[in-house]
């Protein structure tokens, strides 16, 4: 039997905590699972400073789910819904857990292999959190699926995960990369979709924070 510090050390290392909103300070449990990398503190609240004025009200999907770190702090702070995809049925049944425990409604869980949900029939979303496993090299057609098949609104917003170490990924025609940050071995984009109507004419810039 493991002694009461190392279960104390493994359940820290498999827990989340909500940084703002209603659920501010919250733990977030989920079991340990092959490519479960919950996106960094320091990543997720630069995220959200981004996302002021984007989230309240917001449709939003969060693709390979995973902990739900970044649907729960949406739905933390005035998301109007998230639908998580997570394909791993022990991490989605821990999801469900989460949503009950915090007795919140918004959050739908679907356990599903995230290109199959993508390649189904499609329904709009102002914002998207794309985490893939790194190295797989599924960011561009992850992309390319979320632009062809519909699901993104006009103007819709797209944060992309990947590792550090690699190129900026490869975005539709129709998205502006505005911002970038990194924090070790993680780089977090946010891209844009652009509105009907907008001229593309102008270089576009990342600012990065």
């Amino acid at each position: 039997m493991r002694s009461a510090a190392v279960q104390k050390k493994a359940g820290a290392r498999n827990a989340v905590r909500i940084i703002g909103g209603e659920w501010r300070g919250r733990r977030i449990h989920f079991p340990p699972a092959a490519e479960l990398r919950p996106t960094p503190d320091r990543v997720r609240e630069t995220l959200f400073n981004w996302l002021q004025g984007e989230i309240a009200g917001a449709r939003c999907l969060d693709l390979f789910a995973g902990s739900g770190a970044l649907g729960l702090e949406a739905l933390s702070r005035g998301a109007r819904e998230v639908v998580f995809i997570e394909h791993d049925r022990a991490v989605a049944a821990a999801l469900r857990a989460s949503l009950a425990a915090l007795k919140d409604r918004r959050g739908q869980v679907l356990e599903r292999d995230a290109f199959a949900f993508l390649s189904g029939p499609a329904e709009s979303f102002e914002v998207v959190f794309l985490d893939p496993p790194f190295a797989r090299g599924w960011m561009a057609e992850l992309c390319k699926l979320l632009e062809s098949k519909g699901w993104l609104a006009p103007g819709a917003v797209v944060y992309l995960e990947t590792a550090a170490r690699e190129a900026a990924p490869a975005v539709p025609a129709e998205w502006t990369l505005s911002r970038e940050t990194r924090a070790g071995e993680v780089r977090g984009l946010l891209a844009r979709r652009r509105a009907p109507g907008f001229y593309a004419g102008a270089a576009e810039r990342v600012d990065e924070t």
